[in-house]
């Protein structure tokens, strides 16, 4: 029952994000601008960065495709793409796109069961991208990767990010969802089926 529910929130979140991602690749233009002035030699043109942006830009793309029109994920595969994805967000970091792309490496990154690099992805979004507007859905698709037993197993970290989600996002889906996983936590099937029950029995 557990499993199911948290399936479930996955899901909806996974549907949502590479939904996002197909948008994007499809109807988007970069519009890269460095976060600083050129200051010295050593440092890249204005132009430079532009156009190695832009390049980036069209391989996170093409890897994007790939994987949206795949009909089974081959690990090689998702990892070109979790590098393309990876590169474009690292080096292009003022771009809207780049936290976009870095949410989709983790969760393709968590597909291929290469937790380290979920994790890694989900964490870069939340800490050098705090304006994300979807910086909620990386906090709940990290809180997973900890609450779930076969991935990293650590209860304690799952119950504080849903707490931070809820906190930092009230009012919102992702509260919502990161408080109903959150009742779920150490606690058995069986107790979940008979909260369940008592719930339903009361609306009745």
């Amino acid at each position: 029952m557990k499993k199911i529910l948290q399936n479930i929130l996955i899901l909806i979140l996974a549907a949502f994000v590479v939904f996002l991602m197909f948008y994007n690749c499809t109807g988007a233009k970069t519009e890269e601008q460095p976060k600083t002035e050129v200051k010295d030699s050593t440092q890249k043109t204005n132009s430079a960065y532009t156009n190695e942006c832009r390049t980036l830009y069209l391989d996170a793309c093409k890897n994007d495709s790939i994987i949206l029109t795949a009909t089974e994920l081959d690990k090689k595969v998702a990892n070109k793409a979790i590098k393309a994805f990876a590169d474009f967000s690292f080096y292009c970091p003022t771009d809207t796109l780049a936290p976009i792309f870095l949410l989709k490496a983790g969760q393709i990154a968590q597909s291929i069961n290469n937790l380290p690099q979920a994790q890694l992805s989900f964490e870069r979004v939340i800490n050098d991208f705090p304006n994300f507007k979807n910086r909620g859905a990386a906090m709940f698709l990290l809180a997973q990767l900890y609450d779930e037993p076969a991935m990293l197993n650590d209860e304690e970290k799952a119950r504080e990010l849903y707490g931070q989600i809820i906190n930092t996002f009230p009012n919102t889906d992702w509260a919502k969802n990161a408080s109903d996983a959150r009742t779920l936590l150490g606690k058995t099937d069986e107790q979940i089926i008979k909260e369940f029950e008592k719930k339903n029995s009361k609306k009745k």
